[in-house]
């Protein structure tokens, strides 16, 4: 009797583990932030958003082609005052790693009221699939989460 028992609860558990673990594999991971809000195209608007009521503006500009692709330049202002940004390229359209981008402080803005901060980077490319959809996520550090009320999504070209 104990066999029988034991027989079903396994097949239970199989069955159980068979249904909800497509979706619990799925879902993202601790080190990757949730970012389920408005989606902004950086190639082609500022994006601006208001976090714990900070304003944000980001822009992201081609800077040309060079031998390893197509180069970019990501400028961020902000009127929270920061000790170090990092941007974090992360694939949107595909898994193709996390590369980290450290952004320099490049002075105030215009008006003073927020803080420059620039990066320069070729966003690497898939060799099987000439477009590739990148996400930026912006850091204090390498360890922290980011939490962002808006994904900042790119398309880059690969080589041509």
């Amino acid at each position: 009797m104990l066999k029988a028992v034991v027989t079903v609860i396994a097949i239970a558990g199989v069955g159980i583990l068979g249904f909800f673990g497509p979706r619990w594999l799925m879902t993202q991971a601790d080190n990757q932030p949730d970012n389920s809000g408005a989606v902004c195209d950086l190639l082609n608007d500022t994006c601006q958003w208001t976090q714990q009521g900070n304003d944000w503006d980001a822009r992201l500009v081609k800077n040309g082609v060079q031998a390893e692709g197509t180069e970019y330049r990501l400028t961020v202002s902000t009127d929270r005052n920061l000790p170090r940004l990092l941007a974090v390229l992360r694939g949107e359209s595909m898994y193709l790693g996390e590369y980290p981008v450290p952004m320099t402080r490049a002075g105030v803005a215009p008006d003073g009221s927020s803080q420059l901060w620039k990066a320069r980077f070729t966003a690497p490319f898939c060799t099987t699939d000439p477009e590739m959809t990148w996400r930026i996520d912006l850091q204090q550090a390498v360890d922290m989460k980011p939490q962002m009320p808006v994904k900042l999504t790119f398309e880059a070209e690969g080589r041509g």
